[in-house]
């Protein structure tokens, strides 16, 4: 074989050197994998954004990573949000919280907050740490919701929506600094 590269003008060096060129413009050109399973389905192009983890008092929550076409985040598109849990957690705890969040970034009604929390209820399982749920923003505006490969329901209300995502993606996220990580310092 190497009779034959040789009588075709090519060397191994310059050979080495083609081939090391050629797999580093492979990867550099390909982006990272969206790693959501079945939600890559309804964020078309996923590519990660960013990514970051959540402490509270100096526990380890979860950690964070948000995925939107081609790498770029729009509040109004479809994207994904999966929180990979480092604790055991159950069901009603992430609804309460949630909830709570939701409460005290204002704008939605008494009536809004105990129908969400009632359609969360229903969804969101008990979890355990290295799980992961995954939360999508469809384009048009409803939130389905996974456990790993399985879809666990959907909230078609657009005002749950942009409530629940600003949780972490919103102005007035209690974790600026995740939400910086996670969408870039300048959104």
């Amino acid at each position: 074989m190497t009779s034959r590269i040789m009588s075709a003008g090519l060397n191994w060096p310059v050979l080495s050197f083609l081939c090391f060129f050629l797999a580093f413009a492979g990867l550099a050109t390909s982006p990272a994998a969206a790693d959501i399973g079945p939600a890559a389905r309804t964020v078309p192009s996923a590519e990660l954004v960013g990514k970051g983890r959540m402490t509270y008092l100096g526990f380890k929550v979860f950690d964070a990573e948000l995925y939107a076409p081609n790498g770029v985040y729009s509040a109004s598109g479809p994207f994904a949000l999966k929180l990979k849990y480092l604790r055991n957690f159950k069901g009603k705890t992430i609804t309460e919280s949630s909830v709570k969040e939701m409460k005290r970034q204002g704008g939605a009604s008494a009536a809004q907050l105990a129908s969400w929390e009632k359609q969360m209820s229903a969804i969101f399982p008990n979890v355990s740490a290295g799980q992961a749920i995954t939360g999508v923003r469809t384009a048009n505006g409803s939130t389905v919701f996974y456990l790993g490969g399985r879809k666990l329901g959907t909230i078609s209300d657009p005002a749950f929506t942009k409530r629940f995502f600003s949780i972490w993606l919103g102005n007035k996220t209690r974790n600026p600094q995740l939400r910086a990580r996670l969408v870039g310092a300048g959104s």
